[in-house]
């Protein structure tokens, strides 16, 4: 399915990719109803359906834009000349907040259900949050690796292993909910010892 071919922008576009967001969030994707998703953005679902014709379309726009909202944000706030401490340290804190976020942890489990059914579903997700990581670390590495700060044979895997070392032991209590949030120590704690153990392995 050709995502980009079949949504229709227009003057109602933001109301109705907004309303859609709120209900998406509170009742997941095959809770969503569209008459809900079409009352709550005040539009007729004549509407609605004039810009989104499937459902998926409509959540695929929906997590595509928020995980490129959220990352869009914390990329603004890294110098990326800065050296890989700091900015691994950013990034990481970057990467951890939206995992934390409702919405995160939203979008990633209706992802996760939705995508054997709707593999669009899963690329767009792909596309817009780990695809996304990736690129902006290892154009970040090729920087650093030029001015001798590190040393890297596959900047891709180390991308991918700095997102997963983020994740360690928080990640899986909470798409589990046996931890719904954690203090800013404990996620201190996790971040720090992602930046110490992947510079261990790639600094120099």
């Amino acid at each position: 399915m050709n995502v980009e071919a079949r949504i229709k922008k227009g003057r109602k576009y933001d109301q109705v990719v907004e309303g859609a967001r709120d209900v998406f969030m509170s009742d997941g994707f095959e809770g969503a109803s569209v008459d809900t998703i079409a009352k709550r953005a005040g539009v007729s679902k004549a509407t609605l359906y004039s810009y989104f014709p499937d459902k998926r379309l409509l959540f695929v726009e929906v997590a595509s834009l928020e995980c490129r909202r959220q990352a869009v944000e914390s990329v603004d706030k890294i110098d990326f000349t800065a050296s890989p401490r700091e900015v691994l340290s950013k990034t990481g804190a970057a990467l951890m907040g939206f995992i934390f976020s409702e919405t995160g942890q939203q979008v990633f489990r209706i992802c996760v259900a939705e995508c054997e059914r709707f593999p669009e579903i899963g690329r767009a997700f792909w596309d817009n949050g780990p695809g996304m990581l990736e690129k902006l670390l290892t154009d970040y590495f090729d920087q650093a690796i030029a001015r001798g700060e590190l040393k890297i044979d596959d900047p891709t895997l180390a991308a991918h292993q700095f997102a997963e070392l983020c994740k360690a032991e928080v990640f899986p209590r909470l798409c589990l909910r046996l931890q719904p949030d954690f203090t800013e120590a404990e996620r201190k704690r996790i971040l720090d010892g992602a930046v110490e153990t992947w510079l261990a392995r790639y600094g120099i």
